[in-house]
Protein backbone atom coordinates (compact mmCIF):
# COMPACT_ATOMS: atom_id res chain seq x y z
CA UNK A 1 0.00 0.00 0.00
CA UNK A 2 0.94 3.79 -0.20
CA UNK A 3 2.67 5.18 3.33
CA UNK A 4 3.14 8.73 3.33
CA UNK A 5 5.26 10.35 5.53
CA UNK A 6 5.31 13.80 7.39
CA UNK A 7 7.68 15.10 9.42
CA UNK A 8 6.15 17.37 12.50
CA UNK A 9 8.36 19.93 14.98
CA UNK A 10 6.42 20.17 18.11
CA UNK A 11 5.92 23.78 18.62
CA UNK A 12 4.91 25.47 21.97
CA UNK A 13 1.78 25.87 21.17
CA UNK A 14 0.96 22.00 20.66
CA UNK A 15 2.01 21.20 24.66
CA UNK A 16 -0.12 21.11 27.15
CA UNK A 17 0.47 22.72 30.98
CA UNK A 18 2.69 19.43 31.70
CA UNK A 19 5.19 20.27 28.70
CA UNK A 20 3.75 17.13 26.71
CA UNK A 21 1.76 17.03 23.11
CA UNK A 22 -2.06 18.07 23.98
CA UNK A 23 -3.63 15.27 22.66
CA UNK A 24 -6.22 16.68 20.34
CA UNK A 25 -3.34 17.76 18.37
CA UNK A 26 -2.13 14.45 17.24
CA UNK A 27 -5.67 13.99 15.53
CA UNK A 28 -5.55 17.22 13.78
CA UNK A 29 -2.03 15.74 12.72
CA UNK A 30 -3.67 12.76 11.67
CA UNK A 31 -6.36 14.49 9.41
CA UNK A 32 -4.10 16.34 7.71
CA UNK A 33 -1.80 13.51 7.49
CA UNK A 34 -4.99 11.60 5.51
CA UNK A 35 -5.08 14.25 3.50
CA UNK A 36 -1.64 14.32 2.27
CA UNK A 37 -1.86 10.62 1.26
CA UNK A 38 -4.34 10.94 -0.63
CA UNK A 39 -3.01 14.37 -2.20
CA UNK A 40 0.14 11.95 -2.27
CA UNK A 41 -1.86 9.08 -4.53
CA UNK A 42 -3.30 12.36 -7.24
CA UNK A 43 -6.58 13.43 -5.11
CA UNK A 44 -6.46 16.68 -3.52
CA UNK A 45 -9.59 17.25 -0.87
CA UNK A 46 -10.49 20.79 -2.30
CA UNK A 47 -10.89 19.51 -5.20
CA UNK A 48 -12.87 16.22 -4.52
CA UNK A 49 -14.74 18.72 -2.12
CA UNK A 50 -15.55 21.57 -4.99
CA UNK A 51 -15.84 19.28 -8.02
CA UNK A 52 -17.34 16.07 -6.73
CA UNK A 53 -19.29 16.87 -4.19
CA UNK A 54 -16.89 14.43 -2.20
CA UNK A 55 -16.00 13.90 1.18
CA UNK A 56 -14.42 11.59 3.49
CA UNK A 57 -15.33 11.82 6.92
CA UNK A 58 -14.16 9.72 9.52
CA UNK A 59 -16.73 7.71 11.38
CA UNK A 60 -14.64 5.71 13.63
CA UNK A 61 -10.97 6.21 15.42
CA UNK A 62 -8.66 4.60 18.12
CA UNK A 63 -5.20 5.63 19.10
CA UNK A 64 -2.41 4.24 21.66
CA UNK A 65 -0.46 6.80 23.48
CA UNK A 66 2.66 4.84 24.02
CA UNK A 67 5.58 7.83 24.71
CA UNK A 68 5.48 11.16 25.34
CA UNK A 69 6.67 13.69 22.87
CA UNK A 70 7.55 17.74 23.97
CA UNK A 71 8.01 21.14 22.88
CA UNK A 72 11.04 20.65 20.13
CA UNK A 73 10.80 16.70 19.26
CA UNK A 74 10.84 15.82 15.62
CA UNK A 75 7.86 13.72 14.66
CA UNK A 76 7.39 11.14 11.78
CA UNK A 77 3.71 10.41 11.06
CA UNK A 78 3.14 7.41 8.72
CA UNK A 79 -0.29 6.96 6.79
CA UNK A 80 -1.67 3.99 5.17
CA UNK A 81 -4.92 2.32 4.13
CA UNK A 82 -5.14 -1.02 5.72
CA UNK A 83 -8.33 -1.83 4.28
CA UNK A 84 -11.08 -1.30 1.52
CA UNK A 85 -14.59 -2.15 1.84
CA UNK A 86 -17.53 -1.15 -0.77
CA UNK A 87 -17.98 2.39 0.84
CA UNK A 88 -15.49 2.69 3.65
CA UNK A 89 -11.64 2.17 4.45
CA UNK A 90 -9.72 2.22 7.36
CA UNK A 91 -6.36 4.20 8.09
CA UNK A 92 -3.51 3.76 10.06
CA UNK A 93 -1.40 6.66 11.31
CA UNK A 94 2.16 5.74 13.08
CA UNK A 95 3.94 8.22 14.63
CA UNK A 96 7.59 7.82 15.59
CA UNK A 97 9.79 9.46 17.66
CA UNK A 98 13.25 8.80 15.72
CA UNK A 99 13.13 4.82 15.64
CA UNK A 100 10.30 3.92 18.49
CA UNK A 101 6.63 4.06 17.98
CA UNK A 102 5.25 6.62 20.31
CA UNK A 103 1.48 6.42 18.96
CA UNK A 104 -0.86 4.63 16.68
CA UNK A 105 -3.80 5.29 15.50
CA UNK A 106 -6.49 3.69 13.16
CA UNK A 107 -9.62 5.58 11.64
CA UNK A 108 -12.23 4.18 9.60
CA UNK A 109 -13.38 6.91 7.57
CA UNK A 110 -16.44 6.60 4.40
CA UNK A 111 -16.09 7.51 0.91
CA UNK A 112 -19.20 9.78 0.72
CA UNK A 113 -21.13 12.54 -1.47
CA UNK A 114 -22.56 15.62 -0.13
CA UNK A 115 -26.17 15.33 -1.00
CA UNK A 116 -26.96 18.58 -3.26
CA UNK A 117 -30.96 18.39 -2.55
CA UNK A 118 -30.21 17.88 1.52
CA UNK A 119 -27.91 20.45 3.00
CA UNK A 120 -25.42 18.94 5.41
CA UNK A 121 -26.22 15.46 4.41
CA UNK A 122 -23.77 12.52 3.44
CA UNK A 123 -24.54 9.45 1.47
CA UNK A 124 -21.42 6.82 1.00
CA UNK A 125 -20.66 5.93 -2.11
CA UNK A 126 -18.91 3.10 -3.89
CA UNK A 127 -15.01 3.73 -3.85
CA UNK A 128 -13.94 3.96 -7.33
CA UNK A 129 -11.55 1.50 -8.40
CA UNK A 130 -8.90 4.55 -9.83
CA UNK A 131 -8.97 5.71 -5.88
CA UNK A 132 -8.66 2.21 -4.55
CA UNK A 133 -5.82 1.78 -7.13
CA UNK A 134 -3.88 4.66 -6.44
CA UNK A 135 -3.99 4.22 -2.56
CA UNK A 136 -2.30 0.78 -3.41
CA UNK A 137 0.48 1.28 -4.77
CA UNK A 138 3.19 -0.07 -3.46
CA UNK A 139 6.14 1.76 -1.99
CA UNK A 140 8.84 -0.51 -1.25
Amino acid sequence: MLINRRTIRIEWGDCDPAGIVFYPRYFEWFDASSAALFETAGFLRGDLVARQGMAIPMVDTRSRFLIPSRFGDELTIETTITRFGRSSFDVQHRVLKGADLAVECSETRVWARIDPAVPGRLKSQPIPEAVIRALSQDTK
